[in-house]
C-alpha cells in the first residue's frame, strides 16, 4: 500500500500519539494523510512495534514512522520497526536511507532522507546522522544530494529544519531541483496555519509532484499532547485550495 495524496500531488504529515485521535485525523482528511508516530516515544523497538500495529488497523496503515524531532540517534530504530510493521511513511536521515529501503526489503514505503538548510540556496547539509551530525558540517549542491537520494532508495527529501519562512528562498531552489529530478519534497519545521499555505503554495508552483508538508507542534494541545482537529480540517481545505487547478 502507499500514500494516498491529495489530487495526487499532496499528503499531509501531522503527529499523533493516540489512535482515537489518529482516526478523527484521518476522516478529517479523507484519508490524505501521513499521521507521524515518533519511535523516540518508546522505550524499546519491540514496544513501537506492538503500539504501531494498533494504529495501523484503524487507519489504513496511514501512518509515518518518525525519529523525533529529527533525532539522528533513532534513526536504526525507525528502520528496524519499519521492517516489521511495513508502514506507507519513513523519516529517515540523509545517511540511513539505503540502510533502511534494503531492510523493508519493499519499493512501497515512501522514505525520506533529511537534509537541512545551509543558508545558501542551492545547498543543502546532508551531515544528518547520528554521527555525521557532530562532525564539520557537508554542503553540496541540491541536485548532488537528490541524485544521492535516490541512489540510497529514498523517494524525497525531508527539509528539517526550515524555522517557517525563514528558509524559504532555499526552499524555491530545492523545490525547482526536485521538480527538474522528479523527487518528491517535505518541508517540515516550523510550519503553521499561518506560513502552510506560503510555503506548500511555493512548492506547488516549482512543480513538485509528490509533496508532504509536515506540520507538528504548532497544531498540537499543549493540555492533551493530542492534535487539534479543527486545525487539520483548516490545513487540509488548504490542500484542497491550492490544489484545486
Amino acid at each position: 500500500m502507499t500514500l494516498n495524496f491529495y489530487n495526487d500531488r499532496v499528503c499531509l504529515n501531522v503527529l499523533t500519539q493516540s489512535v482515537e485521535n489518529a482516526v478523527e485525523i484521518n476522516e478529517a482528511t479523507e484519508g490524505h494523510v501521513a499521521l507521524g508516530i515518533l519511535t523516540a516515544n518508546y522505550n524499546t523497538v519491540e514496544e513501537a512495534i506492538s503500539d504501531m500495529k494498533k494504529y495501523q488497523e484503524k487507519v489504513d496503515n496511514n501512518i509515518s514512522v518518525g525519529l523525533g524531532n529529527g533525532d539522528p540517534s533513532n534513526w536504526k530504530k525507525v528502520a528496524k520497526v519499519s521492517a516489521a510493521i511495513a508502514p506507507k511513511h519513513i523519516n529517515q536521515t540523509f545517511t540511513a536511507g539505503g540502510y533502511t529501503r534494503a531492510l523493508v526489503n519493499s519499493n512501497e514505503p515512501f522514505i525520506n532522507s533529511m537534509m537541512s538548510p545551509s543558508g545558501k540556496p542551492g545547498f543543502v547539509k546532508i551531515n544528518t546522522g547520528e554521527l555525521s551530525q557532530k562532525c564539520d558540517d557537508a554542503v553540496i549542491p541540491v541536485e548532488t544530494a537528490i541524485a544521492m537520494a535516490k541512489e540510497n532508495g529514498a523517494n524525497s527529501i525531508k527539509f528539517f529544519p526550515m524555522k517557517g519562512l525563514k528558509a524559504i528562498e532555499e526552499l524555491k531552489v530545492l523545490a525547482k531541483a526536485c521538480a527538474d529530478n522528479d523527487f518528491g519534497l517535505e518541508p517540515t519545521g516550523g510550519i503553521d496555519l499561518n506560513n502552510f499555505e506560503e510555503i506548500l503554495q511555493t512548492v506547488l508552483d516549482a512543480g513538485v509532484k509528490k509533496i508532504v508538508p509536515h506540520v507538528y507542534s504548532s497544531i498540537v494541545d499543549k493540555q492533551t499532547n493530542l492534535t487539534k482537529i479543527e486545525d487539520v480540517k483548516a490545513l487540509y481545505e488548504i490542500i484542497k485550495k491550492v490544489t484545486k487547478y
